[in-house]
């Protein structure tokens, strides 16, 4: 059995001397998958005493922030998860205390939260709650009090959940050890006890006693506020060696070969469409439905290679977990699996790739129409925190009711997985390197700008009947210089304009290509004044005005020559 992240956890949270406790806190601990992909969360939120709905604020910070993110998708970064559910829910307190209160800080409140996934720690903070760290007998603070020092006896909360319509928080995240303790406070705890006393009680029994403990000292120290601790400790990280990820990944046995007429979970063979060294690939029958599907079985080649399923079964991850009609589907299974394999739709087209050679010389608005449904399909990943990594005309299939699809997700990076701890090296770069974006072989992070400047090469390759914007790449290497070809070499009736917004989207520095896709297809649809190349002749930047010009020049050589025929 592979380890899982564990901890001990505890929390208290007293009103203390005042009538009501306006503070809030909460822990969550999921299991299996879920405590996987989204880890563990603790938050502890303290609305802000001059607030008229301190309490409410604070419930929701905590209650929205544990239910939200952990409903966001799996595929994305915690960082992304935590921003959008910061953001969102500040401008539901700004607003609801706009509108039901008519006032500022109405519905305001700190927020400390701390997620716990695989082998790190996330940090979110606002305010002057605080998240601290006990790591080797010593203890330090993980976040900065939020506050605005008017003089020595006088502060002011600088920043608020609620106060203002946009929110500015801080963001950090640290590795974690076995025996780390993650302690999380409203200031009515920790400006009453100094970091020794935190660390001394904290160290001093299990969570659940010593966060008791510790609102009970700052109680007794004087604190005229409400108090507010949770404790975790870290009992086990997912440490698990290779072997035992192997035995996990292995859970199901690799399936036999498959023949016309044999019956796998269900599924009634029909005939082999395809076979490799990697992978075999079944047309099928649902026999419950009756729905036709292609079946996806790893070739036995590979029984014994951890990478190689880890590959296979990432592909299945990140199908499931994309829905577009511009994305090839990978069905949730109805039916227990008997061993490794997936269920996909059964698609009757082609690839673009054959679509290039029936087509040599493209209509525009065709190549236009597809590059659309291709941008629709990548948004999908992007949405979910993917990046495809490889884009190229034998990944584009196209129906045969024209809908443009992107298959193979075998190279497809997801934030989200890459934050889970697993003892097999991944594959640096994703892709094919003739489409692949440069940064990628620097080691750069994929970004969607990568997806784009593959984009760009498979307009490029559609438009010039599948020459390349820089030229045939034989290795797997970066190029020592990347010299622009015009697809106007291959293709005349490229305009001038279309031909400069290929080439801003194939531009080797990501910084120089667009910011969103969309952009680009505008500039593929719409002359973009700036894309005129100046260094271009007038006839292809502005016929009218080179033929304009032209007549005008051969008026004035006319009447020159009846002004000498006529002395």
């Amino acid at each position: 059995m592979s380890e899982q992240l564990k901890v001990a956890a505890g929390q208290c949270s007293r009103a203390g001397v005042k009538a009501q406790n306006e503070d809030c806190c909460g822990i969550r601990i999921p299991e299996g998958m879920e405590l996987t992909h989204k880890g563990i969360v603790a938050v502890t939120a303290d609305g802000v005493g001059s607030s008229e709905a301190g309490r409410e604020a604070s419930e929701y910070c905590v209650q929205g922030f544990i239910s939200d993110y952990m409903s966001t998708p799996q595929s994305w970064r915690v960082e992304t998860a935590g921003d959008r559910m910061i953001r969102s829910l500040n401008a539901w307190l700004y607003s609801q205390g706009q509108r039901r209160y008519q006032s500022q800080l109405s519905l305001a409140s700190t927020l400390a939260a701390l997620v716990l996934k695989s082998t790190t720690a996330h940090i979110f903070h606002v305010g002057d709650s605080r998240v601290y760290l006990i790591r080797d007998n010593a203890i330090r603070c993980l976040t900065k009090d939020h506050r605005l020092v008017v003089d020595r006896n006088k502060t002011y909360l600088a920043r608020a959940m609620g106060g203002e319509p946009e929110v500015h928080y801080d963001y950090r995240k640290l590795p974690i050890q076995c025996g780390d303790i993650f302690l999380l406070s409203s200031d009515g705890v920790h400006e009453f006890l100094d970091d020794g006393q935190l660390k001394t009680i904290a160290l001093s029994a299990e969570p659940e006693s010593a966060a008791a403990a510790v609102v009970k000292a700052a109680l007794d120290g004087g604190s005229n506020d409400n108090l507010t601790c949770q404790i975790l400790r870290i009992k086990q990280l997912p440490n698990q060696d290779e072997n035992a990820y192997y035995r996990q990944l292995t859970q199901l046995p690799f399936p036999p070969p498959l023949e016309a007429g044999m019956i796998l979970d269900g599924y009634r063979i029909i005939r082999e469409l395809h076979a490799s060294t990697t992978i075999q690939i079944y047309l099928a029958e649902d026999i419950d439905s009756g729905e036709t599907v292609v079946l996806k079985t790893p070739s036995v080649n590979f029984e014994d290679d951890p990478a190689y399923i880890d590959r296979f079964l990432h592909e299945v991850w990140v199908g499931r977990r994309i829905d577009s009609p511009h994305v090839f589907k990978v069905h949730h299974l109805k039916r227990p699996r008997s061993c490794i394999y997936y269920v996909t739709e059964y698609l009757e087209g082609g690839s673009l790739a054959q679509w290039m050679l029936d087509h040599p010389e493209p209509d525009l608005d065709e190549v236009r129409h597809i590059t659309a449904q291709i941008i629709k399909g990548l948004r999908a990943f992007h949405r979910r925190d993917m990046v495809h990594q490889d884009i190229k005309p034998e990944n584009i299939m196209i129906d045969r009711h024209h809908t443009v699809k992107i298959i193979d997700f075998g190279s497809t990076q997801v934030a989200g997985l890459q934050e889970v701890y697993t003892p097999i090296a991944q594959q640096m770069i994703g892709g094919t390197a003739n489409y692949i974006a440069p940064e990628l072989f620097d080691g750069y992070q994929a970004t969607p700008k990568s997806d784009l400047f593959s984009l760009g090469v498979t307009v490029y390759a559609m438009l010039s009947g599948g020459k390349l914007p820089y030229g045939k790449q034989e290795s797997a290497k970066r190029r020592k210089r990347y010299d622009y070809i015009s697809v106007r070499k291959y293709n005349l009736h490229v305009p001038i304009w279309m031909d400069g917004a290929i080439r801003k989207a194939v531009d080797p520095n990501p910084d120089k290509r667009y910011e969103v896709m969309s952009e680009f297809f505008a500039d593929l649809t719409t002359p973009n004044p700036a894309l005129m190349r100046t260094h271009a002749p007038l006839l292809e930047r502005d016929p009218v005005r080179f033929w304009r010009g032209l007549s005008m020049i051969l008026v004035m050589v006319n009447l020159i020559l009846i002004f000498l025929l006529s002395r």
